[in-house]
């Protein structure tokens, strides 16, 4: 299996497919790159270099105790590029994995990064404070850390009918999902996953989307019930220079399905622009 070794000795396990303008895939929490499996085959099939990795205590990547923050989670993905020397490279990166992205543009990708695109991502912040009275108030993502220490693995199957909206009347999620969300949750070791929690929450991005220069597409579900749209998307469009924000109306915060085959034509058609 494809590794690389960040600059302070965490080994990322990585995938690809394709040839030609790289796209990179950051994958959201508690899953890992295999979350992109389909996006991996679709993007190859339509000309593309896709890439997907697994972040740092997630998946098949060192299960780390320590660097379990935004800050290393973007430096870990400037390892990757540099090592992988991707140019005019398209950044795509769902829920946290959003965050990671707009970090990784914003500190290291001036001279790699030629598009963005962001699904359900957190930016610019998620936690509720003075300055941000739309966030979520801190007792939900405590809430989040007693889950993974009391029982994650029946956290993981709760969590994952909310996350593809499975709770909702009408939907069409399958058992199969469910298990694979459960599957690459217990992947993660819990340090990591802890940990990860207040980085998706409380790492402040405002400034990072500010500093973006290049085009991004922001896609989210008007029912997310993880990252809901008013408090993320709605507010990160009006703080980048060249963004499009599209609002995709029922859909929750998990990719799959319709939402799926969708979000997929758009950003297709978004990097062909």
């Amino acid at each position: 299996m494809p590794y690389i070794t960040t600059s302070d000795g965490v080994e990322i396990y990585y995938t690809e497919q394709g040839s030609g303008q790289p796209i990179l895939l950051s994958h959201g929490w508690p899953l890992n790159s295999d979350a992109w499996a389909l996006e991996l085959k679709i993007f190859a099939d339509a000309g593309y270099r896709a890439i997907a990795h697994d972040r740092r205590g997630h998946g098949r990547s060192s299960k780390t105790y320590t660097g379990n923050d935004m800050d290393h989670y973007a430096a870990d993905l400037n390892d990757l590029v540099e090592a992988l020397d991707l140019r005019d490279v398209v950044l795509v990166g769902h829920s946290t994995g959003g965050g990671e992205v707009v970090r990784y543009a914003a500190r290291y990708g001036k001279d790699r990064v030629a598009k963005l695109i962001t699904a359900g991502a957190i930016p610019p912040l998620m936690l509720k404070t003075d300055a941000n009275p739309e966030g979520a108030p801190i007792e939900v993502f405590d809430a989040i850390r007693n889950g993974v220490l009391s029982d994650r693995s029946q956290y993981y199957r709760d969590l994952a009918h909310p996350f593809f909206g499975a709770n909702r009347e009408g939907s069409l999620v399958s058992a199969g999902q469910i298990d694979d969300f459960w599957r690459q949750g217990m992947q993660m070791n819990v340090a990591a996953a802890f940990d990860c929690i207040a980085a998706f929450s409380e790492t402040d991005l405002t400034d990072d989307l500010k500093a973006i220069d290049v085009p991004v597409f922001l896609a989210h579900g008007d029912d997310d019930q993880i990252v809901p749209v008013d408090a993320a998307s709605k507010k990160a469009i009006t703080l980048l220079k060249n963004g499009t924000l599209k609002v995709y109306p029922g859909r929750p915060h998990g990719i799959y399905g319709e939402y799926q085959r969708e979000l997929d034509r758009d950003i297709l058609d978004f990097i062909a622009k």
